[in-house]
């Protein structure tokens, strides 16, 4: 028999560490290898993790709360094989070697917490004056919150050893919010961390989610060059095919389409046409993706925006586009995505439409360097060009907004790529069959 100790798997762009929320097996339980054992949280989505060996779980070396490092060992499995002779577990793999300074969080009360987030196992914080231990996630948690460490330190805590894990204070401050919420104004809600200033004003708290967003929309344009390019398209075929079919496609494969999937195919026949597009910036370095992924942009119930990624997406069909983006699209809404549906997507599109908007100038998602955001189709007097000469008719007219980085993407580039998506809708089939 040898130990293996299992690694924290990468998550995803951008995410680093997760943590904890419960353990799915108990130690000494016998599992197969992907046998979902753990639930994790980043900053974006909770998930389950699976088991990287078969084998007898030893040991747990993060505990349910704690910090758990992407690369580094979350718990020891007893797997068959050769006898080993020498105790220590053997570390099978490694998918980082994470370094990162250590970092103070103050309190408020100004109590300076040390999270030392390069640890596998990070030992807990504590503010000096009682016994208790904190994870960072719970420091940080109470930090954005305002919590002081007096007032932390009468949370009540549900985890071992009577520790305050993440449900725990997430719990207090919703307590704390229920008692000073405020009711519904017109159609909208007041958030529950809504605090009344005066009559009419009210201080609104930034959720976790939203302080990330806004810190990745200003790096965005701290990094990149950004410009944008416009084309208006005719969505005349477009719409009159999918008007026709939409009733047959709901009665064949169950799902109903919308524009998205006729975009997005454009928007891949595009890339092919113009593959350096379809890059990202390492450094001084560009690197040329051979994959095709497109983050596709949900807005969610809370009004916070999420970018679920279709991997391969020139290896649909139009059917199992429109499947594929149904499915993320529900499961972005309902807190259902996993980590890898976040991860390495190479463009991103944005429907902003939906919402009425003509055009817009898009903010584009770090590594990549293009986004494009299409607009409300809307029915026009234009000229339309015959062979018997020019006539006015009525067309339905969409703006494609195309945002792109210009250290990589010269003008030329931007305008052609968002000109063949805009000539590949304008040019659709009006006899294109489903199947």
């Amino acid at each position: 028999m040898a130990l293996i100790e299992m690694i924290m798997p990468k998550m995803g762009e951008s995410i680093f560490e997760c943590t904890v929320l419960n353990w799915l097996k108990n130690v000494g339980d016998k599992v197969e290898a992907d046998d979902m054992i753990l639930e994790v949280a980043t900053d974006k989505i909770d998930t389950e993790i699976g088991a990287s060996h078969s084998g007898i779980i030893k040991e747990f070396l993060v505990q349910k709360g704690e910090i758990a490092v992407i690369g580094k060992p979350i718990c020891i499995i007893e797997v068959e094989g050769e006898n080993s002779t020498d105790k220590k577990p053997i570390v099978t793999e490694t998918n980082s070697q994470l370094t990162e300074p250590e970092k103070i969080v103050e309190m408020p009360g100004g109590v300076p917490v040390s999270l030392l987030t390069s640890q596998p196992n990070i030992e807990k914080a504590s503010n000096g004056t009682n016994n208790r231990f904190y994870s960072p996630l719970v420091l940080n948690i109470a930090k954005e919150e305002g919590i002081s460490m007096e007032e932390l330190n009468k949370v009540v805590g549900t985890g071992l050893e009577g520790r305050v894990t993440k449900d725990d204070i997430l719990a207090y401050v919703k307590q704390a919010a229920d008692k000073s919420a405020q009711p519904a104004y017109g159609n909208q809600s007041v958030p529950e961390q809504s605090i009344t200033v005066s009559g009419s004003d009210q201080i609104i708290e930034m959720d976790r989610m939203r302080k990330m967003i806004a810190e990745r929309m200003v790096e965005s344009k701290r990094i990149s060059a950004h410009v944008t390019s416009f084309v208006e398209t005719d969505m005349t075929n477009s719409s009159l095919w999918r008007e026709k079919i939409k009733g047959k496609f709901k009665h064949d494969t169950g799902e109903n389409i919308t524009f998205t999937p006729l975009l997005i195919e454009a928007v891949v026949k595009a890339i092919k046409d113009f593959p350096m597009i379809n890059i990202q910036i390492d450094g001084d370095k560009i690197i040329k993706k051979a994959r095709i992924n497109i983050g596709m942009a949900v807005a969610l119930p809370n009004g916070n925006l999420i970018v679920p990624v279709i991997h391969d997406a020139d290896s649909y069909s139009l059917i199992g586009l429109t499947k594929k983006i149904n499915d993320l699209t529900f499961r972005a809404r309902n807190n259902k995505l996993k980590a890898d549906d976040l991860a390495d997507g190479t463009l991103t599109v944005s429907n902003i439409g939906s919402f009425g908007n003509i055009a817009g100038t898009p903010i584009i998602m770090q590594p990549q360097v293009s986004i494009l955001a299409f607009g409300v189709i809307q029915k026009k007097v234009s000229v339309i060009e015959t062979p018997h000469g020019d006539t006015i008719g009525i067309r339905q007219k969409m703006i494609i907004s195309h945002s792109y980085d210009h250290r990589v993407v010269d003008g030329s580039l931007g305008g052609q790529f968002v000109k063949r998506v805009s000539d590949y809708l304008e040019n659709f089939d009006l006899e294109r069959k489903l199947f």
